[in-house]
């Protein structure tokens, strides 16, 4: 079985934590038991599952982008005042 990412772990909700390590130990078993046509199927659930923690960890990410580029804006403003003072 395939694990998300330590960051999307962290943005499940504690439900969807609960459902996805349920599925990733009902996967394992059934690939010990050689049953990946099944355990196939079970990955998919996994991969559907894990999608809204993808998207939070997105938006979060864009966020910290805009804050980022918001705070190099005001870097350059207080530049551009410090100029306007020298001069």
């Amino acid at each position: 079985m395939r694990h998300c990412s330590v960051q999307v772990r962290g943005l499940l909700t504690r439900e969807e934590l609960d459902r996805y390590n349920g599925l990733i130990e009902v996967g394992s078993y059934l690939e010990d038991q050689s049953r990946y046509d099944l355990a196939y199927t079970v990955q998919k659930e996994i991969d559907i599952l894990i999608l809204p923690a993808i998207e939070r960890l997105k938006d979060k990410s864009r966020a910290r982008d805009r804050a980022t580029a918001k705070y190099l804006e005001s870097l350059q403003d207080e530049d551009a005042d410090s100029e306007e003072d020298n001069e």
